[in-house]
């Protein structure tokens, strides 16, 4: 397998399988990569290899970025070398069957869908071949996994779309996305937590503050939990809306 070219490679342990890929990323990063596809079984495992890697508690780990399939560590090179950081991801491997995990939660996210909340819910029920409802009820009927959180502080990447909704990005990405808008891009689904730009295709929007750093846990949700979204009507999000600020 080859590494890209601004990136080094290097062995976990002494290990002949593919898979984790190690690889220098910069000056104070090393990436770990256990696969390149959409899994909920690799996911896991990197969830777990991150929650080992914290129980460390390495004075030269600065953070650990846990993504689809793979893993950020980003550390101090005065504290801690790439060797030895590479054998701390050996040893996690030999730790995975004794590592409990966080029990994953089921996250409840109402949203208005359609209308100006939902400005490209037309498209996809063209693209789809369905109606506006059906497009409604598929997308509300699944319940997602977040198999990461980036992009934006809170913006969660959610696995298990129904495949009838699969729809490619806009062409050209909006300069504005109010915060709270559900989109969906390929065969992902999301929601942006702030406003921001974006190009993925909206199709309602959510009343909840997603990400606020005034709470004790800034966002409702971590990697590893899952998404389930509720339909409301405009009423209930504007009630809900007005309820938070209370």
């Amino acid at each position: 397998m080859s590494c890209a070219s601004n990136t080094t490679c290097l062995p976990v342990g002494q290990k002949t399988q593919a898979y984790p890929l190690v690889r220098i990323s910069g000056d104070r990063c090393l990436l770990a990569t256990y696969g390149y596809t959409v899994d909920a079984a690799v996911n896991e495992k990197v969830r777990r290899i991150a929650l080992l890697l914290y129980q460390e508690h390495n004075q030269g780990i600065e953070e650990v970025v846990p993504s689809y399939s793979t893993l950020a560590i980003f550390y101090d090179p005065d504290q801690v070398s790439v060797q030895e950081l590479t054998l701390l991801l050996d040893q996690c491997e030999q730790k995975l069957t004794k590592i409990q995990s966080d029990e994953a939660r089921i996250i409840t996210i109402p949203v208005c869908y359609g209308g100006s909340f939902g400005p490209d819910m037309e498209d996809v029920a063209r693209h789809s071949r369905l109606d506006t409802s059906e497009v409604i009820h598929r997308h509300s009927s699944s319940i997602y996994r977040i198999y990461a959180i980036g992009f934006a502080p809170g913006f969660c990447y959610l696995g298990g779309l129904d495949k009838g909704l699969h729809i490619p990005r806009l062409k050209t990405p909006r300069t504005f996305v109010a915060a709270g808008s559900v989109g969906i891009a390929g065969s992902q689904t999301g929601i942006y937590p702030q406003n921001s730009p974006g190009g993925w295709r909206i199709i309602g929007r959510t009343p909840l503050t997603l990400f606020d750093t005034s709470r004790a846990e800034p966002c409702l949700y971590r990697a590893g939990d899952s998404i389930r979204f509720l339909p409301v009507d405009r009423a209930t999000f504007q009630a809900m809306l007005h309820g938070q600020g209370e």
